[in-house]
């Protein structure tokens, strides 16, 4: 499951200030160059174009599996034992479709009634990083390798902070997790109650499913839309005006340093979890290591500002510290592991 924040419209205009930076940002642009300005449009245009067929399946997906209720698998996850539990967390929080905030209060009911906090732990940090419109925008833009390495390191990240907190769950960090306050969404999308009931594949015969699926897509496709147009922008500005020989320079070659510089980057750079894709891209191509470029996916994925509010919202800052940290550290052993095979 992957972020989708940031999608908000401004306080009293109505304004989707995402769309208004779309239009603003060329324009800035061709302020100092109008040739760049022409080319960066250009570039986002066509790079949308190469990636329509991904995100075209990708909406189509999402769709399918919210209009037909597949989320109440998701609580399926949290039932039995508790190492059974860990792993099925971060399977399906490194899998589901669903976005950071729209969980936190499914979540926040799982721990009111007793659910382990190292399953929590597993779906939190696994959630952010891979769903499958993200998966086909990966494949699509940094290849099918990179986008299943990143899955896998999703699930073996949800399952490395599951076992930590399972081992130490006695330890003052994990003890009393919760914090007292009730919780809200914090990107509108809002508790819908979508895990509770049986899912149904032949939803068409509903209308109320058929609305939910034609409003799915919608919503899907215009919010994919509008980052992926920014951050190809931001691809082409990036490979007119960035040197290459400094990107090289400071995340390329191999070892830990530049690993850990990515995830050090990776962490206030990230807008979500789209946008990153050509943000990459375009450091990959500049002389970013791989390694680099998957610690800096990982650690910036966990730790953006949707991903990062679910977590505080719910719980102390005692555990939202050790989330963070667990990250990081799952960031790195999984820059390094892939840095190591390519």
């Amino acid at each position: 499951m992957a972020d989708i924040g940031f999608g908000m419209k401004g306080p009293n205009l109505g304004i989707d200030r995402v769309w208004a930076f779309a239009v603003a940002l060329p324009l800035f642009i061709a302020l100092f160059d109008s040739g760049q300005a022409a080319e960066t449009v250009r570039f986002a245009l066509g790079a949308l174009g190469h990636t329509g067929v991904f995100i075209a399946f990708a909406v189509l997906a999402v769709g399918f599996l919210k209009a037909s209720g597949s989320e109440a698998l998701l609580a399926k996850a949290f039932e039995g034992r508790e190492v059974r539990m860990i792993a099925m967390a971060a399977l399906l929080g490194g899998l589901s479709p669903f976005c950071s905030c729209e969980v936190i209060p499914f979540i926040a009911a799982l721990l009111a009634v007793g659910a382990p906090l190292s399953a929590v732990m597993a779906f939190w940090l696994a959630s952010p990083l891979m769903d499958p419109a993200m998966f086909l925008i990966t494949a699509g833009t940094l290849g099918t390798g990179f986008a299943v390495a990143k899955t896998v390191a999703a699930v073996g990240l949800g399952l490395l902070g599951g076992a930590i907190v399972y081992l130490f769950k006695t330890s003052p960090v994990f003890v009393d997790p919760l914090k007292t306050a009730p919780v809200k969404s914090c990107c509108g999308c809002g508790p819908s109650q979508p895990f509770k009931g049986k899912p149904v594949l032949k939803f068409w015969g509903d209308a109320v499913r058929r609305d939910v699926f034609r409003r799915t897509v919608i919503e899907n496709a215009l919010f994919l839309g509008k980052w992926l147009f920014i951050a190809y922008m931001f691809e082409a500005v990036m490979l007119a005006y960035v040197p290459a020989e400094m990107v090289a320079g400071v995340l390329g070659g191999e070892g830990l340093r530049p690993i850990f510089l990515g995830a050090l980057v990776g962490a206030p750079a990230y807008l979500n979890g789209y946008a990153a894709v050509p943000l990459v891209d375009a450091l990959l191509a500049q002389g970013m290591s791989q390694g680099a470029a998957m610690s800096f996916v990982l650690a910036g994925g966990v730790s953006c500002i949707p991903a990062a509010i679910a977590v505080w919202a719910l719980v102390k800052p005692r555990v939202f510290a050790a989330y963070i940290g667990i990250a990081m550290l799952g960031a790195l052993l999984a820059g390094l592991i892939w840095g190591a095979v390519t």
